[in-house]
């Protein structure tokens, strides 16, 4: 691909810490396309163009004479020059109205895609989702509601996986030290926790969690806001790489009401595996989960609710030419399947444009990651 990329991003206005990892997608986007970025600015003024263009929108039925009476929000950004690639990445469709910061983005733009990182089906805002409709294709990061997106915007829709930085997330060997027995973050059970606190406690390890408060009405979630995104991420790959085992639920584990049997793949396991961790949890008990991982102990299963981890994690100990199969089996498959590259080129042949250079010299930075894994699984075989 010979054009120019320009990217849209919510980094500025949106800081809670999960949504670090769209911006690692769009940083990965960045690093291999030499993209633009237009970063949305004043979201108190996006917010009021938001809710006078959905009042309109309702009471009269039509999205064109919305958009027309809406206010352009401050910290719009007209284009100067012509795209090969229009590439917006959302947290959620609460953010589409964002688009309204770039007006031109379609007259400017050959072709239009973007991803939307989390939306649920009962969740689908359609007065905001049919703003998608000039995209010639939408993805989701969710599987269950790219049928619903599809419908309601009239566009092509599929679900892209998520993945994660697999240079930045790969330890520098397999067998490098791991002085965090257990990593513990995000969603949890407190039966499980108090079980590791006392576990550590006996075992003089070193237990890794969270300390931020439980928040949202149901005191479920344990969020906090970032300063900046690429250091956060720097952070969590730090920790992983130095961690043996790390805790990975499918997405809102502790919130059946929420997901009602519809099982996702949180961001954990893309991280964990890139990281070389044993992980331990609760998986998607779903087809697609099993397609993307389809290699033997990706995860132990782990109740959500274990006071007896402490047993599950002596008997894993016991077994550390099985662990090191593991760790080393994990990273080989983060390399050759699961990093943000994967998904760009996904993007690229949906939209039937060609690689970059900089695309096919990461493909060999990965190979060589996966090689080095290879061998450190001949050592233990």
């Amino acid at each position: 691909m010979h054009g120019k990329v320009l990217l849209l991003s919510q980094r500025r206005i949106s800081d809670l810490v999960a949504f670090c990892l769209a911006y690692e997608f769009e940083d990965t986007f960045h690093a291999v396309t030499g993209a633009e970025r237009v970063d949305a600015t004043d979201f108190a003024s996006i917010e009021f163009s938001r809710r006078v263009y959905k009042l309109v929108r309702l009471a009269s039925g039509s999205p064109s004479l919305a958009a027309r009476l809406a206010p352009v929000p401050r910290g719009n950004a007209p284009l100067a020059g012509d795209f090969e690639l229009f590439f917006p990445i959302f947290n959620n469709a609460f953010e589409l109205y964002s688009l309204a910061t770039i007006p031109d983005w379609r007259k400017r733009c050959r072709k239009a895609a973007c991803f939307i990182s989390e939306i649920w089906t009962d969740l689908l805002p359609e007065y905001l989702l049919e703003l998608l409709s000039e995209f010639d294709h939408v993805f989701t990061g969710l599987q269950h509601c790219a049928d619903d997106v599809g419908r309601i915007t009239g566009r092509p829709c599929s679900y892209l996986p998520l993945a994660t930085d697999v240079l930045r997330f790969a330890p520098a060997g397999t067998d490098q030290p791991r002085p965090i027995e257990v990593c513990n973050i995000g969603r949890r059970s407190q039966v499980t926790h108090r079980a590791l606190l006392a576990d550590a406690a006996r075992r003089n390890s070193f237990y890794y969690y969270d300390t931020v408060a439980a928040s949202g009405a149901d005191l479920k979630q344990r969020t906090f806001r970032v300063d900046d995104p690429q250091e956060h991420r720097l952070m969590l790959a730090t920790i992983l790489k130095h961690s043996r085992y790390f805790i990975a639920n499918r997405s809102h584990v502790n919130n059946p009401e929420f997901t009602a049997g519809r099982d996702e793949i949180s961001a954990r396991f893309y991280e964990g595996i890139a990281a070389g961790t044993i992980m331990i949890g609760e998986a998607p008990r779903t087809a697609e989960f099993k397609r993307q991982f389809d290699w033997p102990d990706v995860v132990t299963h782990l109740p959500f609710d274990s006071p007896n981890v402490a047993d599950i994690l002596a008997d894993l100990n016991s077994d550390p030419d099985r662990l090191a199969t593991v760790r080393s089996r994990n990273l080989r498959e983060a390399a050759r399947r699961h990093d943000w590259l994967y998904r760009i080129e996904t993007v690229f042949d949906t939209l039937g444009l060609k690689p970059t250079e900089a695309m096919q010299a990461r493909t060999e930075r990965l190979a060589q990651i996966a090689r080095q894994a290879d061998a450190g699984l001949r050592t233990h075989a």
